[in-house]
């Protein structure tokens, strides 16, 4: 197949075209990489809330309940762990989406390079990390599980003997 003639002018128009339909598509996947991040933080703080709750609830009922304290330090075990779960999983996405993301943007400056000129859209520079809400939002979900077995570690499981 030959390439298409440039100098005919509906070739240039769809070119025009696709590569306008394509910057759209990058945006909108921009767009929804932004959104799922506060996705990921919003079921991350629903189920660390849950679980941080249940195992709270162990901790204050155990003994009404019946339940041995080597069982329910156990289960205070297990919950913690299951929420440390949750928020490596969720810290897999969030980077993940980081990556796309930055794909996404250096996709979104080669259309506008070609189409636009050189330079018109900067290229992202992952020393802006501390410009990035995913940075934070991975340093909370760090500092809030790290609190979260220290808090376990100090004052409830030596609690359960």
């Amino acid at each position: 197949m030959a390439a298409p003639d440039e100098t005919r002018p509906e070739a240039r128009t769809e070119r025009h075209e696709f590569a306008l339909e394509r910057y759209r598509y990058i945006l909108q996947q921009i767009h929804a990489v932004n959104e799922n991040a506060h996705r990921f933080l919003a079921i991350y703080q629903t189920l660390a809330t849950t679980l941080v709750g249940a195992t709270l609830a162990l901790f204050v009922g155990y003994r009404n309940w019946g339940v041995a304290p080597a069982t329910a330090r156990g289960g205070v075990i297990g919950l913690l762990t299951l929420t440390t779960v949750v928020a490596a999983f969720t810290v897999t996405l969030i980077v993940v989406g980081a990556f796309a993301w930055l794909d996404y943007r250096n996709e979104e400056c080669d259309i506008t390079d070609e189409m636009v000129g050189p330079g018109f859209r900067k290229r992202p520079r992952p020393g802006n990390l501390t410009r990035w809400y995913e940075t934070y939002v991975l340093l909370f979900i760090a500092v809030s599980v790290i609190t979260m077995w220290v808090l376990a570690g100090f004052f409830i499981l030596p609690a359960m003997r």
